[in-house]
């Protein structure tokens, strides 16, 4: 049997960045939420919250170090599987992941010893500024690795190099083109509501189990009304960044947004928008498919009688796959949808004072994680699957960048064995989680008292002690 190497290359690299991409937007996520929760309690002295920030402290210092371990694996497929990719974005990607590292690597692991070991030995207010700073760190961190994302897919102030090996480099020309390319605000503004979803879902899930389990009532009631709040109105940005990105793509790369929509003839008047369906790209049909018409010439170009590029317009030799990224762009769409009506049904039944008795609706939020975690992976396979056959959009393809010097074996065998550990890691992760979810949060009466010695600093502002009333 014959094994092609750039297919397996594509394998473990998809395989390695989404099991990674479980970890970062999670703890980007419960960061923000862990900020909002500290608030409440330097600003309302209640002990309850400060058990609640204890408990997803913990939660996050797990999340944050699969993530570390997960992420390493990455840079090295670049020198491995990727060497003449790597020599072609050298230049540009050097200063944005270099700015990562010493931007925000170094800003959120230096404050996270703060937030997980500080607790009873600094005062409150310290302890609160290192919560913002590990927040806005992994914050910082997302902002450089999807500048070098987005500069992939909109390539902006560069220009290319011959080297001494006639080898063609790309060289960064004006560094904050390279910055503000066209497609990183959007991208950046997308990626970030989708992690937010996910420490919000995240969040409910857990309360949403203690409810139903009649543990930690207090607890878990009003971490849940904090995240519904954070979740809901997340989930309608959702929408709003969505359909930014999606003009964006339309305007700087057609191709994709035609492949999205399995739009393969651009015909003369406006162009519908699919609900759902199968695309055939043999037949450059939609089976069984569901067409809203005009919708998406209305949604680009505000004009529903305007068409739009369909996949005629482009070479076939450029066409992206049709039916990945259609099937994970509509997929991540429906979730959205289910993100907004099911935060928005439990608003209401709050308001009429039945949130925690429905049962079927905590269940429901109780399994909602994996939806969340599955609308981040469907948004990344969207945005690479679609810009195929680039690696980087209109520069260099896809089957010229990958290393052709590593045997095929080798890959299949690093696939095999990163599947292995990748597995162990995520049994650990799970298994972590659920000991610590099973514990609990601190009981209010045993929270450990403050150093005296520190408390006396913190005392022109707060009359409690930083491990909070007893």
């Amino acid at each position: 049997m014959h094994l092609d190497p750039l297919i397996l290359s594509r394998i473990q690299f998809a395989l390695t960045i989404m099991f990674h991409y479980i970890f970062p937007p999670l703890t980007i996520g419960l960061g923000v939420l862990m900020v909002l929760i500290e608030t409440l309690w330097l600003w309302k002295k209640d002990a309850v919250y400060e058990s609640m920030a204890r408990f997803w402290t913990r939660v996050f210092a797990v999340n944050f170090a699969m993530g570390v371990a997960t992420g390493i694996v990455m840079e090295f497929e670049f020198g491995t599987n990727w060497s003449r990719y790597s020599k072609f974005v050298g230049d540009v990607f050097g200063s944005a992941l270099a700015a990562e590292g010493i931007f925000a690597f170094f800003l959120e692991s230096g404050f996270l010893s703060i937030l997980v070991f500080g607790w009873g030995k600094v005062s409150k207010r310290l302890h609160y500024i290192s919560t913002i700073m590990v927040c806005l760190g992994s914050i910082f961190s997302s902002i450089w690795i999807t500048i070098a994302n987005s500069w992939q897919q909109t390539p902006a102030g560069y220009h290319l190099v011959k080297t001494a090996g006639g080898f063609m480099r790309a060289e960064i020309t004006d560094f904050w083109a390279m910055v503000f390319n066209p497609s990183t605000i959007p991208r950046l503004l997308h990626t970030w509501i989708g992690a937010f979803i996910l420490g919000a879902f995240f969040a409910m899930s857990v309360s949403a189990f203690y409810i139903l389990k009649d543990k930690h009532r207090d607890f878990a009631e009003r971490t849940f009304k904090i995240a519904l709040l954070y979740g809901a109105l997340v989930s309608l940005l959702a929408g709003a960044s969505g359909h930014l990105q999606a003009c964006e793509v339309a305007y700087n790369q057609p191709a994709k947004l035609a492949a999205m929509e399995a739009h393969f003839d651009t015909g003369s008047g406006g162009t519908g928008l699919y609900i759902f369906g199968l695309p055939d790209p043999k037949t450059k049909t939609v089976k069984a498919g569901l067409s809203i018409p005009g919708l998406l010439s209305l949604l680009v170009y505000f004009d529903p009688n305007k068409p739009v590029a369909g996949l005629d317009k482009f070479p076939r030799s450029d066409w992206p796959p049709v039916l990945i990224p259609f099937l994970s762009f509509h997929a991540m769409v429906a979730l959205g949808g289910y993100f907004i009506s099911v935060t928005l049904l439990a608003l209401f039944l709050w308001w009429r004072g039945v949130l925690f008795k429905t049962r079927w609706l905590l269940w429901a939020f109780v399994y909602s994680t994996i939806p969340a975690i599955l609308a981040n992976e469907l948004g990344w396979v969207t945005a690479e699957v679609g810009r195929q056959p680039w690696v980087v959009y209109g520069l260099m393809r896809t089957s010229e960048g990958f290393s052709q010097s590593v045997p095929a074996s080798h890959i299949l065998g690093s696939i095999i064995m990163f599947s292995v550990v990748y597995g162990l890691l995520f049994w650990v992760w799970v298994f972590v989680l659920h000991q610590k979810i099973l514990h609990g949060p601190e009981p209010i009466t045993e929270l450990p008292a403050a150093n005296a010695s520190l408390v006396s600093n913190y005392e022109s502002v707060d009359s409690d002690p930083p491990g909070g009333k007893s």
